[in-house]
């Protein structure tokens, strides 16, 4: 977070005519935290916090946050991932490989690891992405068909590298894809992506901007659209919503969420266009993003009642649906003290990602509360506390 949060909040609050004490019962944000802000004792704070004060105080979350640099990898997930990062760097090869890539070949391998990247299999990735990367640069170097398979391998390594929280690759490697894309819905898919890193980032004003701008290229004639044309769309609009939602637009938010859902409602079910995971849209994907808004905004009770009309074991254990979903309700289970539910939400998402689940910053903040609230933990518990790496 930018150093002037604390003098904007107090700013903001003495012009609101709110005290330290009648800011904190209005946030649920603690006194002693509002306090280290405005004096500076502390120069950052969570995107969430940061919404519940701007919320409290009548304001935009981006009135108060200048840039919120969300919490990146460390040091150790930098290092496990290095050969990735010096792949998407290389510069283009100029001594020729004893076996050139083909165009069947590059194709046929690009096929063989999408399911990785569903099916969350990081460790797998880290051996095959490397190779891949560079096998299609080369062929891309000379043959022009190569672009669209390279922008649609670009794009899944800055969704991988969002996933695990190692931000600055991912901008290279989205900024690469939507630059690689030969037509407006693969830039568009792309830009979706990079929406979502955005939006990990904390950059709410540049994501919604973005979103904002690529739903207004892409907005199809309902009446012919193809579904690859209603799945980007949207998607946009959902992360619209999801920037609004978060930098305290709630009308913004609702709004751009009622178009997306007009979007599932012409495809008419769920809907995986070219059999990509990433562009997978419907109905039940609007109502998981509304059950996600509804969190955001402070009503667990809410997340729970839209949770329970959604058919969610029907889905694939994917992170870009189904896990985060799960995030969510184990989220408001722990807020309404239902502890034991929410232990059982988290062993669901466990059994289906481990590897991912290890990477969520929210997984280690629920989990953190809950353990914090039990005088004795059950073995479930110290596992999956051991599982997100959280602090004895």
């Amino acid at each position: 977070m930018s150093a002037n949060l604390g003098v904007r909040l107090q700013g903001i609050r003495k012009r609101r005519g709110l005290s330290q004490r009648e800011l904190s019962e209005l946030s649920g944000v603690s006194v002693s935290l509002i306090r280290k802000l405005e004096q500076g004792e502390r120069d950052d704070t969570r995107l969430e916090t940061a919404r519940r004060l701007a919320n409290a105080l009548k304001v935009p979350t981006t009135r108060l946050i200048a840039e919120h640099a969300n919490v990146a990898a460390d040091e150790e997930t930098e290092e496990h991932w290095a050969p990735v990062h010096t792949a998407l760097a290389a510069p283009p090869a100029t001594d020729r490989l004893s076996e050139e890539p083909t165009y069947d070949g590059v194709r046929d391998a690009l096929r063989a690891v999408v399911p990785l990247f569903a099916g969350d299999r990081f460790a797998d990735l880290v051996t095959a992405l490397p190779p891949l990367l560079r096998d299609i640069e080369v062929f891309t170097e000379t043959d022009p068909r190569g672009r669209p398979l390279r922008a649609r391998l670009l794009e899944l390594t800055g969704w991988l590298m969002t996933q695990t929280r190692q931000f600055d690759a991912a901008d290279m490697a989205l900024e690469r894809a939507m630059d690689d894309a030969t037509d407006r819905i693969q830039a568009a898919a792309s830009a979706n992506v990079r929406c979502w890193l955005l939006l990990r980032r904390g950059q709410l004003a540049e994501a919604r901007e973005l979103a904002a701008h690529w739903a207004d290229e892409v907005e199809p004639r309902m009446s012919r659209a193809t579904s690859a044309e209603l799945s980007t769309w949207g998607w946009l609009l959902l992360r619209l919503s999801a920037a609004a939602i978060r930098d305290n637009r709630p009308g913004e938010a609702k709004d751009a969420l009622r178009l997306a859902r007009s979007a599932a409602v012409a495809l008419g079910e769920e809907c995986t266009p070219d059999g990509d995971f990433l562009r997978a849209f419907g109905p039940v994907t609007v109502a998981l993003k509304r059950a996600e808004n509804a969190m955001v905004a402070g009503r667990p009770d809410d997340v729970l009642s839209l949770a329970a009309r959604i058919p969610v074991d029907t889905l694939e254990p994917t992170s870009n649906n189904r896990n985060r979903h799960l995030l969510d309700v184990a989220g408001a289970q722990t807020h309404l003290r239902q502890y034991a539910e929410a232990v059982d939400t988290f062993q669901k998402i466990r059994a289906g990602s481990p590897q991912w689940l290890s990477h969520q910053r929210l997984a280690t903040d629920v989990l953190k509360r809950i353990v914090s609230k039990r005088r004795t933990l059950t073995p479930e518990m110290r596992e999956l506390a051991d599982l997100v790496s959280l602090p004895v």
